[in-house]
């Protein structure tokens, strides 16, 4: 729009810009250094060696303990965006009994490591798989739902390690009044064991189907329940 000026003109001055006369070039360098970020995809080449750790899951599905390993692979090395993502998996055990669908499930795991993007939403399908037996519990009394939510809770493991994951922290106060109710359990289940012969089942019994007890354990190589005697072998 033309604005008429209708007094003499006694003075003028050159507007400076806002913008330092470099910064043009300055993006246009951090553009270009932003082009040549390596991001996750399935292009990327598997490099000669990879970085990896392996996780033991011993269940009492079985005598032999699975090996989940996790290989990593680095991207963007020495620079200010490195960054450290799972490439692919393999399980390994001596039980091959879930042969087919290990492999099955490592390869499709694999496959969604190098698609790249997000692929923490993994976990939370994983672990949320149930076994229609009912799943079993670990030491510690953590209850799994199946092999495969524990395979989740090993890759949520890793993830965690790597910095892919967040750690969930508790508060100081939550953390007091969590280990004061645990001094409370152990305190009640030591009066419990010398007044109720029935807290003798070894602790790492599983849940019985039939009794709703946990006192099933393996006798001779059979399952079977110390408190109503069923038996997985007759």
């Amino acid at each position: 729009m033309a604005k008429k000026i209708e007094k003499r003109i006694v003075d003028f001055s050159v507007h400076q810009s806002d913008t330092p006369a470099n910064e043009p070039e300055k993006q246009i360098e951090q553009e270009s250094l932003e082009s040549n970020v390596i991001h996750m995809h399935e292009s990327v080449a598997r490099p000669e060696m990879l970085l990896g750790s392996t996780y033991k899951i011993k269940t009492p599905l079985s005598d032999h303990a699975l090996y989940v390993t996790i290989n990593d692979i680095v991207l963007n090395e020495g620079t200010e965006h490195e960054i450290r993502r799972p490439f692919e998996v393999f399980i390994n055990s001596k039980n091959m009994t879930h042969f087919q669908w290990v492999v099955a499930l490592t390869r499709v795991i694999s496959a969604v490591f190098r698609k790249g993007g997000d692929v923490t939403f993994l976990v939370d399908e994983l672990k949320a798989v149930f076994d229609p037996q009912g799943g079993y519990f670990k030491k510690g009394g953590q209850f799994m739902p199946s092999l495969v939510a524990e395979i989740g809770y090993a890759i949520e493991s890793h993830m965690k390690m790597i910095g892919l994951l967040k750690e969930e922290s508790l508060s100081p106060e939550r953390q007091a009044l969590i280990n004061q109710k645990r001094r409370e359990a152990e305190s009640h289940t030591q009066e419990t064991r010398k007044t109720n012969t029935d807290a003798s089942f070894p602790p790492n019994s599983e849940l019985c189907q039939l009794c709703f007890t946990k006192a099933v354990v393996l006798l001779d190589g059979c399952m079977t329940c110390l408190n109503c005697g069923d038996s997985k072998c007759g």
